[in-house]
């Protein structure tokens, strides 16, 4: 069964890199996406579908790994929210670029998260990869645990222990700098969001523009009529291709820099997370000490052994969140990179397209004239 993966080390039978969403499928409210990734031994090709319970029992799965040493240090590569068929104006606030109903973005989105899950030195090593990216039946869907974490909105005391002040420089200007950032990725990518959704709705109304002009076509024999004519048929062409222009523009946006934008900002949220998880340890081994200073003489052994333990994990998952952070900042520059480079390479291209098209249209004019 799917449900019994055994937290074993193991090597993907899969090329990371080869790794893709293809195609989303849609039936009614679910959504099915399709996996692909070549065999490491060069001998074919692995087809798997998925639902985004598939995703999500993933990344709960790989959240339990109670018995792997450290895991509560890493930067767990954040899921994309769920996306929703035909989705109202105030969730597609709430998702941001990933609401828009852009399924092909929306299919880089999840491929990023595998790929990112599969790539992972700790993560990776989960038998669960390897089934979720190969086997033809369905993981564990319906027994989705609970985050053992606990998110950072629905802990209790997350604000006491949030503001606890951290023995490590390190980690202490770590979470400083990182609830700046946290902000100004959620801002930058909801910016963003408005700019697109603009886009978008002037597309809309220079395409009912040119219909519009269509519409004061004249049938008659006055010269002058015909003459108004073709120059509503023209100004038509014109804004259709206006349309086309600024349609092609915020497609661009979208999976260039938008999907760029709401990585950046869901990764804060995650390596937070990560940070808010070593805090709560931090407290626990503060409170383990000052235990074991206050115990009785006939329990003081074993409450010293309980510290021991508590700083061993604690050293261990510090150990890790380092390691994970130096890598985060990394990888964090070379995707925003990325995808700036990329959104300048497709907006010239469409800028080019445009500027032929617009000069044709010019000269039809003076031809008119």
């Amino acid at each position: 069964m799917m449900e019994e993966v055994n937290e074993v080390t193991s090597t993907l039978s899969v090329d990371i890199q080869s790794i893709k969403v293809t195609e989303v499928v849609k039936d009614g409210h679910t959504l099915t996406f399709l996996i692909e990734s070549e065999k490491l031994s060069g001998t074919g090709v692995y087809h798997v579908d998925r639902t985004y319970d598939d995703f999500e029992w993933l990344q709960q799965h790989l959240f339990s790994q109670e018995e792997v040493s450290g895991i509560q240090g890493v930067i767990f590569p954040p899921l994309p929210v769920k996306a929703q068929v035909n989705a109202s104006a105030k969730v597609i606030k709430q998702l941001g670029i990933l609401g828009l109903g852009e399924w092909q973005a929306y299919c880089k989105a999840m491929e990023t998260f595998v790929r990112q899950i599969a790539a992972h030195s700790i993560l990776g090593k989960n038998n669960a990869v390897e089934i979720f990216l190969t086997s033809s039946d369905p993981p564990g869907r319906h027994r989705v645990r609970k985050n053992i974490f606990n998110r950072l909105s629905q802990a209790m005391e997350g604000m006491r222990k949030e503001g606890h002040k951290d023995v490590d420089e390190f980690f202490q200007t770590e979470r400083d700098h990182n609830l700046v950032f946290t902000g100004c990725a959620k801002t930058a990518a909801e910016r963003f969001l408005d700019v697109v959704q603009t886009e978008q709705k002037i597309a809309v109304a220079c395409g009912h523009f040119s219909t519009a002009l269509r519409l004061c076509v004249e049938q008659g024999e006055d010269p002058d009529e015909l003459d108004f004519t073709k120059v509503c048929v023209k100004l038509s062409e014109v804004f259709e291709s206006i349309q086309k222009n600024v349609t092609s523009v915020a497609e661009n946006n979208v999976s260039t820099l938008g999907l760029g934008l709401d990585l950046e900002s869901r990764y804060q949220e995650a390596e937070k997370e990560m940070l808010y998880r070593r805090t709560c340890k931090l407290v626990e081994l503060e409170t383990t000490r000052r235990n074991a200073e206050k115990a009785k003489p006939v329990k003081k052994a074993a409450m010293e052994e309980v510290k021991k333990a508590a700083e061993t994990e604690f050293d261990h998952i510090s150990g890790v969140a380092k390691e994970e952070i130096a890598r985060f900042q990394a990888a964090r520059v070379k995707m925003l990179q990325q995808a700036l480079v990329q959104w300048c390479e497709k907006q010239l291209l469409t800028a080019k397209e445009s500027a032929d098209q617009f000069n044709q249209h010019l000269q039809a004019f003076r031809g008119m004239a």
